[in-house]
């Protein structure tokens, strides 16, 4: 009954923009403060809760066109992935988790993804992320990627 439950949940749009961000994001009190760095230890989601998960987002616009500029990328790709949150009933307040992969990643980037995630969560509620740097992605040219899972908290339908 919780799957049929959740199915519906998730196809209805209109029900979805009616709920609230369910997450709870802390930082362990023994471990460094990582909110400097744009993200956060822990987010914790209670059972009555539907998950949603978004595939890696790219920087593309719209029609697929990537910048060479980073920043650019890495404007699109948040962007991209409101718009997917979007279709849901969600927004990037309701993400707990991200892997975000860069190419050749370095300090400059950094400061833009800390720049960029303080822009989204101003409270300096971040989700918890882990960052990977690697070589190469799926598209030539591209230089980020992100996937997320967001959140929100089941009502009585």
């Amino acid at each position: 009954m919780n799957i049929i439950k959740s199915l519906i949940v998730l196809t209805t749009a209109g029900v979805l923009s009616n709920r609230s961000v369910a997450q709870e994001i802390s930082n362990p009190k023994g471990l460094y403060d990582p909110r400097p760095h744009g993200y956060s230890h822990m987010a914790t989601v209670p059972a009555n809760s539907t998950l949603v998960f978004v595939a890696g987002q790219a920087g593309t616009d719209e029609k697929g066109g990537l910048s060479k500029d980073f920043a650019t990328q890495a404007g699109f790709t948040l962007k991209n992935l409101a718009i997917a949150l979007k279709s849901k009933g969600l927004t990037l307040a309701n993400i707990v988790k991200l892997t975000t992969l860069v190419v050749d990643y370095d300090a400059e980037k950094h400061k833009i993804l800390i720049a960029e995630s303080k822009k989204i969560w101003p409270d300096e509620k971040f989700p918890v992320n882990t960052l990977i740097p690697v070589s190469r992605l799926a598209l030539d040219g591209m230089l980020i990627e992100i996937d997320a899972m967001a959140v929100l908290k089941d009502q009585a339908l």
